[in-house]
């Protein structure tokens, strides 16, 4: 059992700077380093973490039913193919592009999921009672969705770089489909709801003391 105090800055009488990371005095309002204004924490700020998250979610439908892409040979006159993202998938695994495929399956479908769940989980339990070893666990997971939040484009990339390239005239031509807007909207608004949320909340919910299996806040 640990009975050592948990000192955060909010109880140190300490504000935090998001931009810079530098701490000041909770009654300054503005940053000396970088010269962004000081905002305390606050569970209201979570509204727009939910809008945008919503938004995403309800981008994310279309993006998963509509064409990604749509291919035309010989100038429509052996017809064009529609592929969602699915379709795709499952084209891939047609032709042996196992490889390919498990990466257009993770990018596309695990990756948006657990950073839909992710989000949403963040949210909830924000401001709420925590150990330290929860709140570390919690900055862990706002880190992860921060990172992969850059890495969500891929299949929007491939589209647009397979468009650009795959333009023979008569031959054969590729262009995007309404699902890859519908689908780079989602990633946009995710990441809008992931740097929307204020990771400073993590730590509001710790308790004056380290307790092993106890929770409580101050």
């Amino acid at each position: 059992m640990s009975d050592q105090p948990v000192m955060t800055a909010h109880r140190a009488g300490l504000i935090g700077c998001r931009s810079c990371g530098r701490v000041w005095p909770e009654e300054q309002e503005t940053c000396d380093r970088c010269g962004a204004d000081l905002v305390p924490p606050d569970r209201r700020g979570l509204q727009k973490v939910w809008a945008w998250w919503l938004a995403g979610l309800v981008m994310y439908v279309p993006a998963n039913l509509f064409p990604m892409m749509r291919t035309q040979t010989f100038a429509g006159l052996q017809g064009s193919t529609e592929a969602t993202i699915l379709e795709g998938m499952v084209e891939l695994i047609h032709y042996g592009n196992y490889d390919i495929a498990v990466i257009v399956f993770v990018a596309s479908v695990i990756v948006p999921l657990a950073k839909f769940l992710s989000i949403a989980w963040l949210a909830m339990v924000a401001g709420q009672p925590a150990t330290v070893e929860q709140a570390h666990a919690r900055l862990k997971i706002y880190e992860v969705v921060e990172f992969i939040g850059r890495w969500s484009m891929i299949d929007v990339f491939v589209v647009a770089i397979l468009s650009a390239l795959v333009q023979l005239g008569f031959v054969a031509s590729i262009h995007p489909g309404p699902a890859a807007v519908s689908f780079a909207l989602s990633v946009a608004f995710t990441m809008l709801s992931a740097q929307s949320f204020d990771p400073r909340l993590i730590w509001r919910g710790l308790p004056l003391r380290s307790r092993t299996g106890h929770e409580g806040q101050d």
